[in-house]
């Protein structure tokens, strides 16, 4: 499994198109959205547009690497026989989910400390030490859940559909899980449903040790309820998949 979740990483490095949306692509877009802020708080919350949407471009590029990377190859791969002949080798069914989620979260890390850089050289953005690293390894763990819904879409969807349903996904939790803006913005029953997204409670992790508190359980207890959810799903999917073959 260790061979194969290298040869996934090698992959991904090597793609330039998925490289510059992965890992460029959110820190860009976090200029964009808070280069001209202003310092003031968000609506709601006691942090600040920068620091706020820090964390969320970090989710986001995680997400793009984990969610958009991994549903695509993986129906690729399907089509052209990949997982096929993986199947006559030894490497069982959980190994490959595994290296799937495993590899993508990997590649992701790149996305999450190319924002925080950002932040703390061109919006001056100051922490202690403690919240730089707790802020990076929360950000890194959670992009594993989004990992698992790539496996799980890539083995559902074919080769035609995935892009469509991968984006649906994509863009939904992103809206209603309040990376583009706050919860505090949108209607009540928006927020009712975000508050239960893993999105939702990928932000909040960091969002709480920017403020100097520890992430709080029940966010960290519903990422690992989605994770477990996610990956069972694509472990079902695979099982699936290879009965059809």
């Amino acid at each position: 499994m260790k061979t194969l979740v290298k040869l996934e990483i090698t992959r991904a490095l090597r793609n330039r198109k998925f490289m510059f949306f992965s890992v460029i692509y959110p820190p860009a877009l976090y200029l964009i959205i808070a280069g001209g802020a202003d310092g003031g708080n968000m609506p709601g919350l006691d942090i600040d547009v920068a620091l706020y949407y820090m964390v969320a471009m970090a989710a986001f590029g995680a997400m793009t690497a984990v969610l958009m990377g991994n549903s695509e190859r993986i129906a690729k791969e399907r089509e052209q026989g990949w997982v096929r002949q993986l199947r006559l080798t030894a490497l069982p069914g959980r190994g490959y989910v595994t290296a799937k989620i495993a590899s993508a979260a990997t590649v992701s890390l790149p996305s999450i400390l190319l924002v925080l850089l950002t932040a703390a050289l061109v919006k001056g953005v100051r922490l202690d030490a403690w919240q730089w690293a707790a802020i990076a390894l929360c950000s890194w763990a959670g992009s594993f859940v989004f990992a698992a819904l790539g496996v799980a879409i890539g083995y559902l969807a074919t080769g035609d559909a995935v892009r469509p349903i991968t984006m649906l996904f994509y863009f939904g939790l992103a809206f209603l899980g309040g990376l583009w803006m706050p919860m505090s913005s949108l209607p009540d029953w928006v927020q009712n449903v975000g508050e239960w997204l893993p999105t939702h409670a990928y932000t909040a992790l960091g969002q709480a040790v920017e403020v100097g508190e520890a992430p709080h359980l029940k966010d960290a207890g519903l990422l690992l309820g989605y994770l477990v959810v996610f990956a069972g799903a694509a472990a079902w999917f695979y099982r699936k998949d290879t009965r059809k073959a």
